[in-house]
């Protein structure tokens, strides 16, 4: 073992350095610095270098917006585009590969988040290549004279460079798993139809594929609104003027006071985030759900789940758990319940719920729960084998106000409950369920990534057999009969003017 591992990359020689065992490289560019004539444009091949480039520090973070920016923890600069590689042996041959997308909302996230320490993943025998991608306005703003969806073009940008690439880090461009949760999820269920990413990837896992995306004209105006906040036009000649940082912070004023906007926007106004991946007929042609319906897809090995109480986080985030009222439920249910007679649907399904009851039903479903379920659905349809879990273990922190919560599942998945965000989460130490199910789903993953088996039975629409992820998991019928009977034929739309 070589003190330092190197290894020679399309663009030159990267050296790493050895953690546990396992090769670490770090910060490496798939794509140049998307600032000054870049700016906006679609992603451009890195330069070359000479000599040998140090891999040891995260790349820089995208400047974050939003209400939970993720944590400082990379260089400084503007030298956003870069992966990350974690391999058992970069002198191995053939060996499966996990690309890992993180979250955020679209609008913030790093790989330098402790919680994505893909440690215990490499243990199990896959490289594992972890993206950062353009997140908030420099991502996702629907800009005159730039592509859209540029976040989403990033990622793809990364996969061509996996597939030159993983080769010389002991892996196989043949078994090229990609993964996320959260906005990584709607990135990947976005790029299961879209042309430009056709081939890139044999195998897919979506945790929380969320249900946002919007159409031309309600970014348009978003952008619109965006631009006049900082006094120019929403095109890319002005807003290069602004600084990324400012614009960045400005996304993040816009979303706090998106409910001033409801009456045109609908129901992104009640999401609290101003920009998502946008349908806008060229990068996107259409939403995944419309895609695979419509045979634009032909279905791939997909391994898709979500948490049962996905919205609780956020409520609990918002300090508004346990505040909810009539009225709220109301608005919740005339805006994000399937129509026609969703809302009615809802109130028949759960006659005893409370107004925050109702509340969280709806958005979990609308926002996570039947946007996942549906993209399983839909790949089985297509041809393709789903398989689908629901996380039911509870948090146990905040006297378990949390529930199953969204992203509860992330430190699960990578093993890394100590993390600061999983001690939040789950506690420090964990509970001796929360470490049996962080085997079990962990497990699954390196299965299915390796073989595209996690261990349970396969999805198929008659039966929806599910994993159920809990202190006793189990397999059965998916668990939320009650929202899929009101969401069943009804997939998600994008979010439109009204």
């Amino acid at each position: 073992m070589t003190e330092h591992p190197r290894v020679r990359t399309t663009h030159g020689v990267v050296e790493g350095r050895w953690a546990g065992g396992h090769a670490v490289f770090r910060g490496i560019p798939y794509a140049r610095p998307p600032v000054g004539v870049l700016r906006f444009a679609a992603p451009a091949p890195p330069r070359p270098w000479d000599g040998v480039r140090p891999a040891v520090e995260f790349g820089p973070a995208v400047p974050q917006s939003g209400p939970a920016p993720a944590p400082a923890g990379g260089q400084e600069g503007t030298d956003w585009l870069t992966v990350d590689v974690s391999t058992p042996d970069p002198g191995a041959a053939g060996l499966p590969v996990l690309v890992w997308i993180h979250g955020g909302a679209y609008v913030s996230g790093t790989t330098s988040d402790p919680m994505y320490d893909p440690a215990a993943l490499t243990a199990g025998g896959i490289v594992v290549v972890a993206v950062n991608y353009r997140v908030g306005a420099e991502g996702f703003a629907l800009l005159e004279g730039a592509p859209a969806n540029r976040g989403l073009l990033d990622q793809i940008e990364a996969l061509h460079w996996v597939r030159r690439n993983v080769t010389a880090f002991g892996g196989d461009p043949g078994r090229v798993t990609v993964a996320g949760q959260s906005a990584g999820a709607g990135s990947i269920a976005a790029m299961l139809t879209m042309p430009s990413a056709h081939g890139l990837f044999h195998r897919a896992v979506t945790h929380s594929v969320p249900g946002t995306y919007c159409t031309r004209a309600l970014a348009e105006q978003v952008a619109a609104v965006l631009a006049d906040r900082l006094g120019t036009d929403p095109t890319t000649a002005a807003l290069s003027c602004v600084p990324p940082g400012r614009l960045a912070a400005e996304l993040t004023a816009l979303g706090a006071q998106l409910s001033r906007h409801e009456e045109r926007w609908g129901r992104l106004a009640r999401t609290g985030v101003a920009v998502c991946p946008v349908v806008d007929g060229e990068v996107l042609p259409a939403s995944p759900w419309q895609a695979l319906a419509a045979g634009r897809g032909g279905g791939i090995e997909l391994l898709a789940g979500h948490t049962r109480d996905e919205f609780r986080l956020f409520s609990v985030m918002s300090g508004r758990a346990g505040t909810f009222t009539d009225e709220d439920a109301a608005t919740a249910l005339d805006l994000f319940a399937p129509v026609p007679g969703g809302a009615g649907a809802y109130r028949a399904a759960h006659p005893r719920a409370t107004a925050g009851e109702l509340v969280e039903t709806v958005y979990s479903d609308a926002l996570f729960r039947m946007p996942s379920l549906h993209l399983a659905h839909a790949n089985a349809a297509a041809g393709g084998t789903s398989y689908m879990f629901e996380l039911q273990l509870a948090s146990p922190v905040h006297g378990g106000a949390l529930g199953a919560c969204h992203s509860l599942d992330v430190p699960l998945a990578f093993g890394t409950t100590g993390s600061p965000t999983g001690a939040a989460l789950l506690a420090d130490p964990p509970a001796p369920e929360a470490v049996a199910v962080s085997r079990e789903l962990r497990q699954a993953w390196i299965g299915f990534v390796t073989t595209g088996d996690p261990g349970w039975a396969a999805y198929r629409p008659g039966e929806q057999l599910t994993r159920v992820l809990d202190a006793r998991s189990r397999t059965t019928r998916y668990p939320e009969q009650a929202s899929w009977r009101i969401w069943e034929g009804r997939p998600p739309t994008p979010f439109a003017l009204i």
